[in-house]
C-alpha cells in the first residue's frame, strides 16, 4: 500500500515562504519593467540583431514591438501572463517571468510583423540573449 504523504507545520510553512517568495520575485519584476521600459526594448532589439537572432528591415520597429510587449506585460494580470509563457514554461530550471514572456512574444507574435524579415536560433538561445538584458536592467 502506498504511504500517504503529509507534511507537517514546519514544511508546510517553509513550502508556503519559497512560494510566497517567488510570487514576490515575480510582482517586483513585472513592477520594475516601467521603470526601465524605453532602455530595456533598447537592449533586447539591438542584442536580438546583433546575435542574428531577428532580421528586419527597421531595428526601430523592433524595438518599439518590444516597447509595446513590455507595456502590456505591465497591465496584464497573472493568468495573461501565465497563458502566454506556458508554451516556454519547461525550456528552463527557473525562468525569469519577464524574460519569458519576451521570449514568447518574440518566437510567436513578432514573426508576423510586417518588418520583420525572420527569426532564426533556438528558443534556448533567444531565451538566453533577452534573459541577459532583463537581468542587466531589473536586478
Amino acid at each position: 500500500m502506498a504511504k500517504v504523504f503529509r507534511p507537517s507545520t514546519r514544511e508546510s510553512s517553509i513550502l508556503s515562504k519559497i512560494e510566497s517568495s517567488k510570487d514576490h520575485m515575480r510582482r517586483t519584476a513585472i513592477h520594475n519593467i516601467k521603470d526601465h521600459i524605453d532602455e530595456l526594448a533598447n537592449a533586447i532589439a539591438s542584442k536580438l540583431i546583433e546575435h542574428n537572432f531577428v532580421e528586419t528591415g527597421s531595428k526601430k520597429s523592433l524595438e518599439d514591438q518590444i516597447h509595446q510587449c513590455l507595456e502590456k506585460l505591465s497591465r496584464s494580470e497573472d493568468f495573461d501572463i501565465d497563458y502566454q509563457c506556458a508554451p516556454f514554461r519547461g525550456m528552463v530550471q527557473q525562468p525569469n517571468v519577464v524574460s519569458l514572456y519576451i521570449t514568447a512574444f518574440v518566437i510567436e507574435q513578432l514573426i508576423h510583423h510586417k518588418d520583420i524579415v525572420d527569426i532564426y536560433g533556438a528558443d534556448e538561445d533567444i531565451y538566453i540573449c533577452v534573459n541577459k538584458q532583463v537581468t542587466r536592467y531589473l536586478s
